[in-house]
């Protein structure tokens, strides 16, 4: 990547660093907007490390959020955006396996930078000083490898977190892990059970949204799902490994897609593959929508959908007009999505609330009220499916009247 390294800051980071400079205070963009920059991609957002305490970055700055300030960090508001300015520090003892007890500042960047994970998140820059890179994190991203920075047992005893995050950073760059990063995860991966269900949660999905979700397999491979979600681990020995990479490769970027794709190595029946998925997912905290839709569309992803009509309108019922596109784009069958183009045109009768009577119409045609009136606008449904046309009132009453002989 050459021996100089010259990044162009945005101008409320160079002001930032700026301001504090002019004041003696040492001041860098640190981190991910420095290992995406060089990577050319755009940065999600800027984080800057400074000598300066949070007391002094708040008395420099008139428009300040304590987003963190007994870690050091303090949000710097300029205009409508935020920059967190977080001082050295040097990180205590990690009780819990995730958070550090206490933090101590110190006026290094060194010590600062040796506390953070990995060597392609270790690197600091502002114009003056240029790339400050002590543990070679540039070499590593020009080697395409995922290293921890030191001992990877020390960070990951720290921090279990991170072992799930050394998969994700590979499958969102297409990085490999470094043997002794991967050992440090093989010997620790227990420690994960100490993380909460979100944070867990949180990592799974950035992976299987990546550019390489089939990576969702290193978690296998390095134990560390049996932390996760135990009852998958032998599933996933006896899967299809190539078609789950396969139906993962050629989902679009979308959550409901790419779990329902991941949740094909549970090979059960439709209604228990529904209660497994449910069950995994309600365990990892999803929200209700990501889980209903996914276990839904687990329990139907492989059912063979009909090219002709009736048969379809039936399937679009049973599926759920919610998920039918869905189904539709994970098993992408064109002529099936042609045909369900032209149902919908068409304005097709697909549920008992589109039918052209209701209950109302019923009972004044003298079907009482009661699950008899259900039943028989479900069968209502069912011949409207199959001959769309009928989907009129007067043709309804006179099923009924015949059906009422």
């Amino acid at each position: 990547m050459g021996e100089v390294v010259k990044i162009e800051l945005p101008d409320h980071v160079t002001y930032i660093i700026r301001e504090l400079s002019e004041r003696g205070y040492e001041a860098y963009a640190v981190g991910g907007c420095i290992r995406d920059t060089l990577l050319g991609r755009k940065p999600g957002d800027w984080d800057i490390t400074t000598s300066a305490s949070p007391t002094k970055v708040k008395q420099i700055f008139p428009r300040t959020i304590d987003t963190g300030i007994a870690h050091g960090t303090v949000t710097v508001m300029l205009e409508k955006c935020g920059y967190e300015v977080t001082t050295y520090r040097v990180d205590g003892i990690y009780e819990d396996g995730r958070h550090p007890k206490t933090v101590e500042f110190t006026a290094s960047l060194e010590e600062d930078l040796k506390r953070r994970d990995f060597t392609i998140n270790a690197m600091a820059y502002n114009e003056k000083s240029g790339l400050v890179d002590i543990f070679h994190g540039i070499d590593d991203l020009g080697k395409k490898v995922i290293c921890c920075v030191g001992s990877a047992k020390d960070r990951f005893t720290e921090d279990a977190l991170r072992m799930l995050r050394a998969v994700r950073f590979a499958a969102q760059l297409g990085f490999t892990l470094e043997e002794s990063t991967i050992n440090g995860i093989c010997l620790l991966a227990p420690r994960l059970a100490m993380v909460s269900k979100e944070r867990i949660q949180a990592e799974l999905t950035k992976i299987l949204l990546s550019l390489y979700p089939q990576r969702i397999e290193d978690i296998f491979l390095y134990g560390l799902a049996g932390q996760i979600f135990p009852g998958l681990v032998e599933y996933y020995k006896q899967a299809d490994k190539k078609k789950m990479q396969r139906l993962l490769m050629q989902a679009e970027q979308d959550i409901i897609l790419r779990y329902t794709a991941f949740f094909t190595i549970i090979q059960e029946t439709p209604a228990e593959r529904y209660r497994k998925v449910y069950n995994i997912l309600k365990e990892l905290r999803f929200d209700n929508h990501t889980i209903d839709f996914v276990s839904r569309l687990s329990e139907y992803y492989n059912m063979e959908l009909s090219k002709e009509k009736a048969t379809l309108r039936k399937q679009i019922v049973e599926v759920g007009e919610d998920i039918f596109p869905y189904l539709l784009k994970f098993q992408q069958e064109k002529e099936i999505e042609r045909l369900y183009q032209e149902i919908i045109e068409a304005g097709d009768c697909l549920s008992i609330g589109k039918l052209a009577i209701n209950g109302k119409d019923l009972m004044e045609a003298g079907v009482a009220a009661g699950k008899g009136m259900g039943e028989l606008l479900n069968q209502l449904l069912y011949q409207v499916l199959e001959k769309p046309e009928w989907n009129t009132k007067e043709k309804l009453l006179g099923l009924v009247k015949e059906n009422r002989k």
